[in-house]
């Protein structure tokens, strides 16, 4: 590999991925990249777990939802221990399902029927937070080299950066679209029932712990229909 044409690869790609404006756009330019830019890759996808529950985020290929489905099933994967990992081991790397008896026997059974013949995971995490897993795949056993495995840390360590940037960028946007309307339905309120500020929250409040509803949908609710049901 030449590593002077990687770094300006990724350099490049750094770019690119905090032009993005949508959390979605970000990790499929990820996962995109890693199909791109990692030698033996053939499709990749990023994996978070939700307790035992898997989410699979930006797939290039059927089978990498398929490959995540399968780990939620068995409770055990490659992919399924990476997003879950400690920090000593934030990377794996399987070379040949067919030799994959011991670790993950169900889903290793499975794996190569499902056409996943190795495959590597890297941990996406910052210094504040873990992120999930950045899953590359190959049709073919024994593809990924030390350089492959290189050059996708080296993408997840970007990957993980740009990640959090879109995720927290996306939270102040949404916090401040709930600040507005949680304000434009306590003006309805005050207006239409002769409120004070406080005991208009006040009213949004106790409806939204009284029937299980989110603050926002309530607030959202009001600004629809103009009043409280």
């Amino acid at each position: 590999m030449d590593w002077r044409v990687f770094a300006r690869q990724m350099a490049s790609m750094a770019r690119d991925l905090l032009a993005q404006d949508t959390v979605g756009g970000t990790l499929q330019h990820i996962t995109s990249a890693a199909t791109q830019r990692v030698a033996g890759c053939d499709a990749a996808g990023i994996l978070l777990l939700h307790g035992k529950r898997v989410e699979t985020l930006a797939p290039t290929d059927d089978m990498v939802i398929e490959s995540d489905r399968l780990q939620e099933r068995l409770t055990e994967g490659p992919c399924f221990d990476a997003a879950r990992t400690s920090v000593g081991d934030r990377v794996f790397r399987v070379a040949d399902f067919t030799a994959e008896q011991d670790r993950w026997p169900a889903y290793a059974a499975r794996a190569r029927d499902l056409g996943v013949g190795s495959m590597m995971g890297f941990l996406l995490y910052t210094e504040e937070e873990d992120l999930g897993a950045l899953n590359l795949y190959s049709h073919r056993p024994g593809p990924f080299t030390d350089d492959s495995e290189t050059a996708g840390w080296l993408l997840a360590s970007h990957a993980a950066v740009a990640f959090s940037s879109a995720r927290s960028h996306a939270q102040m946007e949404q916090a401040l679209a709930t600040r507005h309307t949680i304000g434009e339905a306590m003006g309805i309120l005050m207006g239409s029932h002769r409120l004070t500020e406080d005991q208009a929250f006040d009213v949004l409040r106790r409806y939204s712990q009284e029937k299980n509803i989110k603050l926002r949908e309530v607030a959202r609710r009001v600004c629809d229909e103009g009043r409280l049901t």
